[in-house]
């Protein structure tokens, strides 16, 4: 697993990708392998605010359904419409195309406690 150091990671398994005020959520590879096929993926409309550690959405495989969580406080400004027609792509692309919400953040501090690429790679293996 080649895990982006462009972004944290939670214990949950998401990553989180900000620039300028902009934060770009996607799934880690380790917990779209865990989860195997990817059938279908829910996320909450744009427009949306929540609070730090607030679901925002569900992805659904073979095996279950998770929760997915974003770290910070903020709304949605746009949802991938590509998982819409092809929510595979989270099995293929992880850490690219297959990121799920764009957020506009209202406090960036909390990515600070999330782990660093290599901190995450030591915990879930590589």
């Amino acid at each position: 697993m080649t895990t982006p150091d462009d972004r944290r990671y939670s214990e949950s398994h998401e990553w989180h990708k900000l620039e300028g005020d902009t934060l770009t959520l996607g799934l880690t590879k380790f917990a779209v392998d865990e989860l195997t096929d990817i059938t279908y993926v829910e996320m909450k409309p744009a427009g949306t605010a929540f609070e730090a550690g607030e679901s925002v959405g569900e992805v659904e495989s073979v095996k279950a359904t998770s929760d997915v969580y974003c770290a910070t406080p903020g709304e949605i400004i746009e949802v991938n419409p590509k998982l819409e027609d092809d929510p595979s792509l989270l099995n293929t692309d992880a850490f690219g195309e297959g990121w799920l919400i764009k957020v506009r953040v209202s406090d960036a501090a909390p990515l600070e406690t999330l782990m660093t690429a290599s901190e995450y790679e030591r915990q879930h293996g590589d």
